[in-house]
């Protein structure tokens, strides 16, 4: 995959919720050539630390205005810094990095939680643009964490959400809908995005179903170019680096999650 290492120019943030913003950046070259499912490396061009660059996915492109947008939870030293950059600030980017998604489904369900929910926005947002139906099951703890529902309302047909405390939707993981969901027959291919567990869980749920499945690995990455393989796992066969063989791999090929 094409990838360049460039100094992108913050172009603003959102604030989504009280621990996630979403920060756009000029970054031409990565914007033409971004594919969903993609990561960057980033780090900030004034900042020293943290001396190890950050994985994100990309969450949506904008080719024409040469921008595109990450979102991110403000968890840790490197997401603080981040946190604090504004309008014309540089950051270091290397991307488009890894492999995206097989687009190929013609009845897609997207299937997501917390921070995966991001680039499964621009895989929407690709199915929208090839003028195919997109339905969405979006799972959280609460009511709270699904600030996401603004985000998808204007490109999915279906909104689908389950919640642990029963705040909003369904009570439960989405493994509380997604059976149901797959018996109706609307859909030729899953793709999921999130925790481990979820992913897993649903990988088997459209095993069952005879349904094709593409997750999403989520690892830490400390050079995001396979040469540390800080986030290799074992697939059928072999072991797979995510930054490079992936992040997006078919259920079927991964090992031990």
């Amino acid at each position: 995959m094409p990838k360049t290492i460039t100094n992108a120019t913050v172009i603003g943030q959102r604030v989504l919720n009280a621990t996630t913003k979403l920060i756009e950046v000029y970054a031409p070259e990565i914007a033409k050539t971004a594919v969903p499912g993609q990561f960057v490396n980033v780090q900030v061009c004034k900042n020293t630390a943290p001396l190890l660059r950050r994985p994100f996915g990309v969450a949506g492109v904008n080719a024409d205005n040469g921008t595109f947008i990450m979102i991110y939870r403000i968890i840790g030293e490197a997401t603080h810094i981040l946190a604090e950059v504004c309008s014309g600030d540089k950051l270091s980017i290397v991307g488009p990095l890894g492999h995206g998604f097989a687009m190929e489904a013609e009845r897609p369900l997207l299937v997501g939680g917390g921070l995966g929910l991001a680039p499964l926005l621009y895989l929407a947002e690709g199915f929208c643009a090839q003028n195919k139906p997109i339905e969405i099951l979006m799972g959280g703890r609460s009511e709270e964490e699904l600030f996401w529902t603004d985000l998808y309302e204007d490109i999915c047909q279906n909104i689908h959400i389950t919640t642990d405390d029963g705040s909003c939707g369904v009570q439960g993981t989405v493994i509380a809908l997604l059976p149901q969901l797959l018996d109706s027959g609307k859909y030729d291919c899953v793709y999921v995005c999130g925790p481990v567990p979820m992913m897993k869980a649903v990988a088997e749920v459209a095993d069952e179903k005879n349904i094709k499945c593409q997750v999403s690995l989520e690892k830490y990455m400390a050079c995001g170019l396979g040469a540390c393989l800080s986030c290799s796992c074992s697939g059928i066969g072999k072991r797979l680096k995510v930054c490079t063989d992936g992040p997006v791999f078919w259920a079927e090929e991964v090992g031990e999650w």
